[in-house]
């Protein structure tokens, strides 16, 4: 886990950088090519033996969520991050528990436990320390 963090901070960082002088949509397009021989002989190792099983609404699901929440949002995100500063856009992002709680809880109607709430909570002092600090 947390090289994973380390991994994707770094990501982050540097594609924010790039950004810069590259723009949003290239940066995204580049880290996609990159990616692709890993994830292609993944993807091969963890194939299903029949495809029968998956359902048209996963497949537009998967469409979506790879098309709209990755390749678009992280064009803006790049975006966001070049001009607003990696540090300061960087740490909004730490918020986003809280946002996908309350969008849950009133649109799905899920339930959110009190552990839910004191972990989104204790995110949100975390975030705020960070930039009450900073300074």
């Amino acid at each position: 886990m947390l090289m994973a963090i380390l991994a994707c901070g770094l990501g982050y960082a540097e594609g924010a950088k790039l950004s810069r002088t590259l723009g949003g949509w290239q940066v995204i397009s580049w880290a996609l090519v990159l990616a692709l021989p890993v994830m292609a002989v993944l993807s091969l190792w963890r194939m299903p033996a029949s495809f029968s099983g998956i359902s048209t609404p996963a497949w537009f699901s998967l469409a979506y969520v790879s098309l709209f929440s990755m390749l678009i949002g992280f064009v803006f995100w790049y975006r966001g991050l070049a001009q607003g500063g990696i540090a300061a856009v960087g740490q909004l992002q730490l918020l986003q528990p809280f946002f996908g709680l309350a969008l849950a809880a009133t649109l799905l109607h899920e339930h959110v436990s009190i552990g839910m709430l004191g972990v989104t909570v204790a995110v949100i002092f975390c975030v705020a320390g960070a930039k009450k600090f900073s300074r």
